[in-house]
């Protein structure tokens, strides 16, 4: 399918008005959905063929930024996204990395799950950590080390990951 018909697919009934007409019968509104689709191309800098491609035509890398640019669009009020920059160049990262922020800073609640380190010390304000199905308390992220996260990461939890942490920041000085 094009990008404009992925990016109707993907609203929810409500926010799909924008793309309707009519009455009983429903006509699709393509122009509305092609220049909303170039709007989101736009901000997130998607490389593309044409107006409007098959969104298997593009890249992964350009793929990604179309589907976290089309969820953005949405200011969400909520928003959970697993590894967004993954695949993305480095300008493309910071990219998403920023509209994440500014997503969280206009009120949203952002739920960023990644694997990527810095990535998660360039988004988050509180850091969990999931080890053998185990979720950890909330810090906020500018108490958290890498130190500490791996510590949290090999399954030492509360007081004894913050106590580690600082034995281990002491050793190494």
């Amino acid at each position: 399918m094009t990008l404009s018909e992925n990016l109707i697919l993907a609203r929810n009934q409500a926010e799909s008005e924008t793309f309707l007409a009519g009455g009983p019968l429903r006509i699709i509104r393509r122009a509305v959905a092609r220049a909303r689709t170039g709007q989101i191309a736009g901000f997130m800098d998607v490389r593309k063929s044409g107006e409007n491609p098959a969104a298997g035509s593009l890249s992964g890398g350009n793929l990604q930024k179309f589907i976290v640019g089309r969820e953005l669009d949405r200011q969400p009020k909520v928003i959970i996204v697993n590894q967004p920059t993954w695949g993305v160049d480095a300008g493309a990262a910071a990219h998403i990395r920023q509209s994440l922020v500014d997503l969280a800073k206009s009120g949203s609640a952002v739920l960023v799950i990644s694997q990527d380190l810095d990535e998660i010390f360039g988004i988050a304000t509180r850091i969990a950590v999931i080890s053998e199905g185990r979720l950890s308390d909330s810090h906020p992220a500018e108490t958290m080390t890498r130190e500490r996260i791996g510590l949290l990461m090999g399954g030492i939890h509360g007081e004894e990951a913050g106590r580690d942490a600082e034995l281990e920041t002491a050793d190494a000085h």
